[in-house]
Formats: C-alpha cells, structure tokens, sequence
C-alpha cells in the first residue's frame, strides 16, 4: 500500500503542471558588496548566510574552466556524492544555475571542467540552506551562475600520465557547445584514462608467529585503463518551463597484476585481473513554475551496464606448482529513479517542497570460481538482486532574520529487496529520517552550524553476490542478509573569515551507527560483507587558507585540512572492540599555492605526511600505511584560451601489513605475517587545454 501512494503521489506531480498557468519566476535580489570584490566575496542583502563571489574575485588565478573557480571559493570542497541507489542523498553538493545536473552520474566537477570560465557570472556559496534552494543533505553548497549570451566553443584537451618504470596512459577530449538565450547543446567525445598512484617494485616479507623470517622476495605490481565514450546534452524552454536532457554511452577497461618473486624461479606467486564494462545513461530534468511562487520539478534518470571480469592466480612454493585459481563474473546491472516535488516559495523568508521518489535497481550477475580447472562450491554464486523502493518527503526552509536561518525535514523510505538464483530471499523496510539544521551567522565572517539527521546507509549490490581477492588470498561469499546501515548524525561547525581568502573552519560530529557493515565470519571457512552490530564515529574537522599578501608574499596561500576519525565496533569474530574497517584516522593535507600574475602562471605544492586504513576480516587483518606523499604542480596561461599543466606525483614510503590466523577460535593464534614494503612509481602528468 505504501508503495502503491509513493507512485501515485509522483505520478501526480508529473501532471499537475497542466493544472495551473505558467509565469517566469522572479530575480533572485543582487548581493550588496562587502569590500573590494577583487579581495571579499559579496554578501547576500538579505541572508548573510549567502557569499557571492564574481569573476573578478578569481582574476588573479586566470581560470580555464569553472571547476578553476570553484575549487579556489575559500572554505569549499567539492563533493561529487556516493552515486549510490536513489537521487535524494546520493548527488553532491554542487548546482548550475540553482540545479543539480539532470544526469545522476555526470559528476558536477566534470560539468564545472567542461564549462568554460567565461561563461560564469558568479559563483554563491550557500552555507546552511537558502529559499528555494535543495541542500540535498550537505551543510554548504556551491551554486554557479551562468551567462546566457549567445557563443559557441569548442574545447580541446590532450593529457597524459607517464610513470617511472610503469605503463604509461593517454587521452583527451573534444567537445562542442552552442548557446543562445535559455537554450543549450552540447556534445562531449573522449578517451579517458585510469590510474594507481601506489603500485611498484618493493619486497615482500614472510614471518612465521615468532618473527623468523620464512621468506624475502621481490614484488611488483601495476594497474591502469581507460575507456570511450560519448555524452550529449541539451536544454531548452518547453511547456512553459525548462527541459534539461542527457545522454551517455561508453565502453571502459581495467587491468593489474601483481608478482611475488620472479619469473620462473622457485618461489613464486603471480595475479591478475581485468575487467571490461559497457554502460549508458539517460536522463531528463523539466521544472516548471505552475502558478506564483509554485514551481514544479520532475526527473527521470536510467542507467545501465554490463560487465565482464576474470581474476587468477597461479604459485609455485619451493618449485612445487600449486593448482592455478580462477575467479569470473559476468552480469547486467541497471537503475530507473523518477522523483518529482512542488516548491512553495510562501514567502520570501519560508520556501516549502514536497515529493516522492520511486527508484527500480537490478543487478544480475553469474560467477564461477575453480581450482586447477575443478569447479568450486560458492555460496550465492549466481543471484539476481532486485530493490523497488519508494520515498516521500516534506522539507522546510525558514529565514528566521538575516543572521539565522533554519532547516528541517522528514523523509519516509520503505523498500523491498528481492534475491533469486542460488540463494532466495526477501525482504522489506521501512524507515523514517528526520533533519534539522540551524545556521547562524552573529556578525559578518562568523558562523555557526548544528546539524541533526538520520541518514540510511546505500547498499552494494555486489555485497548480496560471491567475489574474489587473490593479491591477500581471499574468496568471499555472498549475504542474502544484508540491511542498510543506519547513522543518527550530530554535527557542530564553527566559521571564521578573514582577509577575503583567509577562513578558519572547525567542526566536530557523531555518529550513532545502527547495523554497522563490516566483515562477518560464514561457514566453510569464507567470509562476506554483512551487518555485524552496533558501532560509533567521532570526527573532529579542521579547515584553514591562509592569504600570504600580508605576510609579503604576494598571490599566494597557505592550506592545511585534515578529519580525525576514530570509530569503535564489536569484531563478530573475537567479540573485541576495534575500528570499523576502511575509516581512514588520519588524512592531513598540508600545500601551498601561488599566483604569479606577472607570469601568467601558477604553481603549487600539497604534502600528504600520514595515510592509512585497516581492513578487518575473521581470517586476517590488513592495513595500509603510506607517508610524507608530495603533489607539485606548475600551470602556465599565456592566453585566455590555452593552458599548459604539468604535474608531479612522487611518494617512497606505502607499506601493506597483513596478519593471517591459523584458526578463528580465540584467541586466533597466528599463522604468519606479511609486509609488503612498496616504493610507488612516481609520475608526471601533462594536460593541455585549447579553446576555439
């Protein structure tokens, strides 16, 4: 019955445009400045939550393309979201022109790169929610203004990563954009590229439980890919409204291998992987005014692949040949999303949305796992995994005076989750999510923001099927039991501004996690991704750009941003209390950049001193540690229209420990220890941009 009102409360929206005469929506009131806008964004007359940052703020910098602006709006990062199941939390935290793309996957850094800076009339960082504006569950957001003068360009760039001793990749791209008024297309063509910042030669190390070493050979390993694809878009008034059209087709490849010794000496140990998709997306945006201060907006978004992966593994122990495993995968994946909300702008200090969300995901999938040719057993090998979920919602926005503005929400979601083919399940939720947030801005250049929400973790379908991980040994079942993770977030954020550029931001938050996913012990001997408890995060943020002109150094800022996570959960294995695997405690990022006018160049340098994660699983546990990681770079534009980067990666200290157990009975005496000592490939990258 639920579902059946979620649909019919969509399908509603989608006609009621019909019911009311279109009128063009009003101005959005102009800024008033706050300083010289070369130095100080503007600040919004009426919600000093609102800074506005025109061209010239970024005149200095000489930007290419949009996504050069945003990047330097001090105190944003850009978020390109989960792209998990859904729309409604999976998009990131930037809009064009007060929307997000119609596409669900064509990432809003990747408009912003395609999007030249000529064409952008200003950038408004919104911090804490704004009338009319759909915060998608991020505390700030960035919404880019474009022009709407008549131009057309075409923009053509050619880059490159070469690495020491590695495989090289290469790629570029062509695309076209006319524009005229309201109305847009655009066509994309490229030839992508993929990369690992940490694979190359080290020493792999072997201990017994006593330390004694039982083996010291050489390791290596690579992995890069790339892949085809075309996109075209197009926007355009219709019905009264606006219509904004996507779409997407293209084919990707993805390839590594690793060896432990040499090629055919007596201790060996080699694997590799490789993988092939093809996959398409269509999507549609249509928003509407329906009558004052009513607006309608509808989206409807597919997308689709297919795949196909091989993973093997050969040994060969004191010149003993051990059986070659094989690990495959073929499938279909797909989701269908349609939601739609009416906007009621009662005033100009409380906007309202209401709307529904109805999203179809599917995956597909047959695997086959065998030993020296011998087929094995698998717990849900061959499974179909299908979800039909609906959603309704209602939110608010008040601006209670300029300096305070308050959010609030409730999302109701229920959604049932069908498996078949070797393991046969179903199964049904239903979940209530509420937020709140305040903002609150005393006096110019502080602010305040609290943040209370529940959040619903996104599934992997990959999860509910069997998989394979030959570089640590390891085959996995698959979970017909999996449920979605569930967070209650508490969220405090202090701001400070300073010297136009400058900004001290600091913020701490709690999760309360319901139904933690992690890794689980199964029968046989396997194990899989499951729900194992009840688990905590705390994360203290600290964000700081410091302006150098002050300081005598012209152009030039100082940057320092890192989160302290340190989170706890109960091992299902041991029953002890340790870090939920893949949190990162530490990830501090240290650089600095400058903009030499004079030169028409840019130049800077970022310092990673501390990387990490540990991965908890009932057989062995692993972790990553990798240090003092430099990132330089030099960009030179001689014209408007051209640009020249070059780019230089280099780090010499990424070191993998993995502890394997004899058994899982506690307490888990150790089997033996490996150290895999890695000095990664350093690489320079080239990228040239042409516009016409």
């Amino acid at each position: 019955m639920t579902k059946t009102m979620l649909l019919a409360t969509a399908a509603a929206f989608l006609t009621a445009g019909s019911a009311f005469a279109a009128e063009t929506p009003q101005a959005a009131q102009a800024p008033v400045p706050t300083g010289p806008t070369a130095e100080a964004p503007l600040n919004d007359a009426a919600q000093k939550g609102v800074l506005v940052f025109t061209p010239d703020f970024f005149a200095s910098q000489r930007p290419n393309t949009a996504l050069d602006m945003v990047e330097r709006v001090p105190g944003f990062s850009p978020d390109d979201g989960s792209g998990a199941r859904g729309f409604e939390g999976a998009v990131g935290n930037i809009l064009i022109n007060n929307n997000r793309p119609a596409s669900k996957n064509d990432q809003g850094t990747d408009v912003l790169e395609r999007t030249p800076a000529s064409q952008v009339d200003r950038i408004e960082l919104i911090r804490g929610g704004a009338p009319g504006i759909d915060m998608q569950g991020f505390s700030v957001v960035v919404n880019v203004i474009l022009k709407t003068a008549a131009s057309h360009q075409s923009i053509v760039t050619l880059n490159n990563s070469l690495f020491d001793g590695g495989h090289d990749v290469w790629g570029g791209s062509y695309q076209f954009t006319a524009k005229n008024g309201e109305r847009s297309w655009s066509v994309l063509l490229s030839d992508g590229t993929s990369t690992s910042d940490s694979n190359g030669p080290g020493r792999d190390i072997v201990r017994d439980a006593a330390g004694a070493v039982l083996s010291d050979l050489p390791f290596a390993n690579d992995g890069y890919g790339g892949g085809d694809s075309i996109r075209l878009n197009y926007s355009a008034p219709a019905a009264g409204g606006k219509l904004e059209a996507t779409a997407r087709y293209g084919i990707h490849d993805w390839q590594e291998w690793q060896e432990i010794g040499v090629t055919g000496g007596p201790d060996r140990a080699y694997s590799d992987y490789a993988e092939d998709t093809k996959s398409g997306e269509l999507g549609l945006t249509y928003i509407r005014p329906l009558k004052p201060k009513w607006t309608l907006e509808t989206r409807v978004i597919h997308q689709f692949e297919s795949f196909e992966n091989e993973a093997t593994s050969s040994e060969t122990e004191h010149g003993v040949v051990a059986p070659e495993a094989r690990f495959t995968s073929e499938g279909d994946s797909s989701e269908s999303i349609l939601r739609a909300l009416v906007r009621h702008e009662r005033s100009a200090a409380l906007t309202i949305e209401a709307g529904g969300e109805v999203a179809y995901n599917m995956l597909d999938t047959q695997q086959a796992f065998t030993l020296g040719g011998a087929a094995q057993t698998l717990p849900s090998a061959s499974v179909k995994v299908e979800e039909l979920r609906g959603e309704a919602f209602v939110k608010g926005t008040w601006r209670v005076d300029p300096k305070l503005t308050l959010e609030g929400g409730l999302r109701l979601e229920t959604s049932t989750i069908k498996q078949s083919g070797d393991a046969s399940a179903e199964e049904s939720f239903f979940y209530a999510k509420p937020r709140f947030q305040a903002t609150w801005t005393p006096k110019a250049n502080h602010q305040v923001r609290f943040r209370f929400e529940r959040e619903l973790g996104q599934l992997d379908f990959g999860d509910f099927v069997a998989s394979s991980d030959f570089d640590d040994g390891n085959v996995h079942g698959g979970n017909v039991d999996l449920k979605p993770e569930q967070r209650w977030i508490s969220e405090l954020t202090y701001e400070r501004r300073f010297w136009g550029e400058g900004i001290v931001s600091v913020g701490y938050r709690h999760d309360e996690i319901i139904d933690v996913i992690d890794r689980l012990p199964l029968d046989g001997g396997l194990s899989a991704t499951g729900n194992i408890g009840n688990g905590t995060l705390d994360r203290l943020s600290l964000n700081i750009v410091v302006p150098t002109d002050k300081w005598g150094i012209k152009g030039g800022r100082f940057t320092f941003k890192n989160d302290w996570n340190e989170t706890h959960v109960t091992d299902p294995t041991t029953g002890e209390d340790r870090p939920i695997s893949g949190v990162r405690p530490t990830q501090a990022n240290i650089g600095f950049q400058q903009d030499i006018v004079a030169w028409k160049t840019q130049w800077g340098i970022n310092w990673l001193p501390l990387l990490g994660q540990g991965t908890y699983d009932p057989d062995q546990t692993s972790s990553w540690r990798g240090a003092a990681y430099f990132e330089s770079f030099v960009e030179y534009k001689p014209t408007p229209t051209l640009s020249l980067r070059a780019q230089l990666n280099l780090w010499d200290d990424f070191v993998i420990r993995r502890t394997v157990y004899a058994d899982r009975t506690s307490p888990r005496p150790v089997k033996f220890t490996e150290e895999r000592d890695i000095n990664p490939r350093t690489f320079l990258s080239l990228k040239l941009r042409k516009t016409f």
